[in-house]
């Protein structure tokens, strides 16, 4: 892709991937339209000569409308769109209330749809475009307490698995990008648990999850945000029709093992690692 001149629209830029990614398309050059809920929390991204910082809450379709409007406004066109705002939940599902549960359906899948939606006519209308969802490798395998999470990213892997059969004979590229863990702040101020406190029937199997998880976090097999970036930008310039891309060894070392082992045997090495074997 002749990047001259590009632009770039990229939801959830207040911290993590979307930040590293708004800053790295626009280091190569790209009009960015960086996104997030409070645009105070943009100031560094708006130092770059070439990114536009834009309030846009993507539970809203009227804010992902105004959004997209003043960023065509602004440079005329939306080359790529990054599909990346989101959050966790961990914990139970039974210890769910209808709010957690609404909110994270609200933010992780509908917002794709809204932003999507706002940005389709413009793309359309120029014959060309790329869209790239955020996933996870929760997306495409399931681990225990991120019931909630893992049904959110699983629905963007249908939805973008199905979304570019439509979109294709527009000249629209619909991509995935599954990263594993990343070091961000994903499981401290972004994830939300669904229970108040440790009064419950799952209290020791979230005690072992997250000593399990805190071990994997500390042993360095996480990517960056800046990796994360990296690889967002190469989706979103390879000119090519591929759909999904895994991201970070502990997300390829799972995809791999899916491949391998039936289902009854991923599931019992995941609860042996998790020390929720019996």
């Amino acid at each position: 892709m002749n990047t001259a001149n590009k632009t770039v629209l990229i939801t959830g830029c207040s911290s993590g991937i979307g930040q590293a990614s708004a800053a790295h398309f626009a280091k190569q050059g790209w009009n960015v339209v960086a996104t997030m809920r409070n645009p105070q929390a943009g100031a560094e991204l708006a130092t770059h000569p070439n990114v536009r910082v834009v309030a846009l809450d993507v539970t809203s379709r009227a804010s992902a409308e105004q959004a997209v409007q003043v960023a065509l406004a602004e440079f005329g066109r939306i080359d790529v769109l990054v599909n990346n705002a989101g959050y966790g939940v961990f914990g139970p599902f039974e210890t769910a209330s209808e709010e957690v549960i609404d909110k994270q359906f609200q933010t992780n899948v509908n917002g794709i749809f809204n932003v999507t939606r706002a940005v389709l006519p413009a793309m359309r209308a120029q014959h060309a475009g790329v869209i790239i969802n955020v996933s996870s490798i929760g997306g495409l395998s399931a681990f225990p307490l991120f019931s909630l999470y893992h049904a959110t990213k699983f629905a963007v892997v249908g939805f973008s698995e199905s979304l570019q059969y439509e979109l294709a004979p527009f000249g629209i590229n619909v991509k995935v990008i599954a990263p594993g863990g990343v070091k961000t702040d994903f499981s401290s101020r972004s994830l939300v648990h669904t229970y108040d406190n440790e009064e419950h029937p799952y209290a020791d199997t979230v005690t072992k999850v997250q000593q399990a998880f805190e071990v994997r976090r500390s042993s360095g097999e996480y990517s960056s945000s800046e990796m994360l970036a990296e690889a967002i930008f190469g989706a979103a310039t390879d000119d090519t029709d591929r759909l999904r891309y895994v991201v970070g060894p502990d997300a390829e070392q799972i995809v791999a093992a899916r491949k391998q082992m039936t289902d009854e045997a991923f599931t019992a090495m995941v609860s042996q690692r998790l020390g929720l074997a019996a």
